[in-house]
């Protein structure tokens, strides 16, 4: 699956990888999507909580290695 940009929140812990996910999908287009990487045990939980709150579409949620892989398509 494609994106249109990345943010690395390896090494980093609740709450900064759904931060560092909001700010950056601040300065992207309706439709356009982020992949975030996260290795914060909590991101499962997070993440797809913040897409539900925030209206993003959260496309898909997978474990790679020790990186989890987000694609958030942003809302409107």
């Amino acid at each position: 699956m494609t994106h249109d940009d990345i943010v690395d929140t390896n090494g980093m812990l609740c709450p900064l990888p759904v931060l560092k996910a909001r700010k950056r999908l601040q300065s992207m287009e309706i439709g356009q999507v982020l992949c975030v990487l996260a290795d914060d045990p909590v991101a499962v939980i997070d993440i797809p909580n913040f897409c539900s709150e925030s209206g993003h579409d959260l496309l898909s949620s997978e474990q790679s290695g020790r990186n989890q892989v987000y694609r958030i398509r942003k809302g409107g």
